[in-house]
């Protein structure tokens, strides 16, 4: 089954992406622009680190952000180079990614609500994001 641009707009998948996004940054100490390249990297399954920075041509510039992902353990090695052979390392988003953008995929689907838990409400703009997250969670029209 083929989707068209009709399909996809009448799911409204999109709906509710930005405090989807938000959420998402907020609950796993991501910022925008290293969640949507984990995104893009999932979806090119296996990638070297040509293709990681390929990936964050449209981002902005953060020198950090490849260790920080590797570190926080959103990227792991899925090939370790050899020196001879294998020239290069290749690499795979891990189990905790992918858990996550699955989770993020059933929420834009109505399928499951985002937890509020884990947001401290003690300042204006988290309880204005759980505000939201409250109004996205209760529309199940999504």
């Amino acid at each position: 089954m083929r989707l068209d641009s009709s399909s996809i707009k009448d799911l409204k998948l999109l709906k509710h992406y930005r405090i989807i996004r938000k959420w998402a940054c907020k609950t796993n100490n991501l910022n925008d622009a290293d969640l949507e390249l984990l995104i893009y990297l999932e979806s090119i399954d296996l990638f070297t680190k040509d293709d990681f920075k390929k990936g964050t041509y449209s981002y902005s510039w953060d020198n950090r952000r490849w260790n920080r992902l590797l570190k926080q353990g959103w990227i792991t090695v899925w090939r370790e180079r050899n020196r001879t052979t294998q020239k290069y390392n290749i690499y795979k988003v891990s189990i905790k990614c992918k858990q996550l953008t699955s989770r993020m995929y059933r929420i834009m689907l109505g399928e499951e609500n985002m937890p509020t838990h884990k947001i401290k409400n003690n300042s204006y703009i988290n309880k204005v994001t759980i505000r939201s997250i409250n109004y996205a969670n209760s529309d199940k029209k999504q």
